[in-house]
């Protein structure tokens, strides 16, 4: 190992079923503290310095076991089976339509209202990574999905100041698969007010609008003369209220974004870099994924009581979720969502911190 690694876990509560819940806690020497739930495979906080050394928690969550049973905004979260949104929750694969729970208007979110997000994982400590692998089969037919899939998402510190996601699945059936991870990021802390004077660059020339209803037209528009050009550094309020159809319908930024360099050669590619101003915190992104939604937390309001009973308010919070394209079973034109038997479905993504 090039650097002291220790993983501990401590009793995070029980279900209804009495299973027990567990808080799982990666420690690198000198750098990130990260701690994880099985419950959903939730980030429930990453603790990092500032700098000035002064150490930070950087995601929003809660406290107990309860707020991730009873939230609604996925703080955290692994999400499966279809990341985003797949349009009135419906689907045509080899000649059968598939239909999915509705938990989004007309449309199907984040892998349904009993999705990944939802469900107690194994979890298994890997003392020589010191790192944790979650897995869990989503059966045939769970939230609609054919196939029974073998998911297999291991978090490690492979550096000090890194946090790395390990994305594995198969499948006995053709299924759409899309995982990705749901965390807020609030770089002067998860308590501490908006994210709009963070500072955002994007490696990404276009863009994937959507419709009313946040699903995509299926154009990839170019961000150039945008407000969604992210290619040198943008406060994200600068243009966050802007007389702009998409940013009306979305409330703000919640939308995909076609990364420039779409990590097809297996190694992550740099996909975005954020800077918080005030306590010079910067997280860069890395990923083998073609896409991220950048979604700056506009629904966020107010009444969703984080920790310490802090009230996460709009715009509290930025996610970067790396992916394949929302909606993307329904679009032949954007990258492949269909994982067969035979084949294993990996994706990377990298969260790297400085200050």
């Amino acid at each position: 190992m090039d650097h002291l690694r220790t993983i501990s876990h401590t009793p995070f509560g029980r279900l209804s079923d009495g299973a027990e819940v567990s808080l799982f806690t990666l420690q690198a020497a000198g750098g990130l503290r990260v701690a994880i739930t099985n419950f959903g495979g939730a980030i429930v906080s990453l603790w990092t310095p500032d700098r000035e050394g002064a150490l930070a928690d950087v995601v929003l969550g809660y406290d107990s076991l309860a707020g991730y049973l009873a939230g609604k905004s996925f703080h955290g979260a692994l999400i499966g089976r279809f990341g985003n949104r797949i349009a009135h929750g419906r689907f045509v694969l080899d000649g059968t339509e598939f239909l999915l729970p509705l938990n989004d208007g007309a449309n199907h979110l984040h892998g349904g209202p009993d999705g990944f997000d939802r469900r107690l994982w194994q979890a298994e400590i890997v003392e020589n990574d010191g790192a944790l692998r979650l897995r869990r089969v989503s059966a045939d037919g769970e939230e609609g999905y054919p196939g029974a899939l073998h998911v297999e998402v291991t978090y490690s510190l492979p550096q000090p100041d890194t946090l790395r996601i390990d994305y594995r699945a198969e499948t006995d059936r053709a299924t759409p698969v899309n995982l990705t991870n749901h965390a807020y990021f609030n770089l002067a802390g998860h308590d501490a007010g908006d994210i709009l004077d963070h500072e955002l660059t994007l490696n990404a020339d276009q863009f994937t609008p959507t419709d009313a209803s946040l699903i995509p037209t299926g154009e990839l528009r170019a961000v150039a003369g945008t407000p969604f050009d992210f290619r040198a550094s943008q406060r994200i309020g600068a243009r966050i209220d802007m007389d702009n159809d998409q940013l009306r319908s979305a409330g703000g930024y919640d939308h995909n974004f076609v990364l420039r360099q779409d990590g097809s050669n297996g190694e992550p590619q740099l996909a975005a870099r954020v800077r918080e101003p005030r306590s010079g915190r910067v997280l860069e992104v890395l990923t083998t994924e073609p896409g991220v939604q950048f979604y700056s937390g506009n629904f966020l309001d107010g009444t969703d009581l984080g920790k310490g009973g802090y009230p996460y308010p709009r715009r509290g919070g930025f996610c970067l979720e790396t992916q394949h394209f929302p909606d993307a079973p329904n679009h032949p034109a954007f990258p492949n969502t269909i994982l067969r038997p035979g084949e294993i479905y990996r994706t990377t993504t990298l969260y790297r911190f400085s200050s």
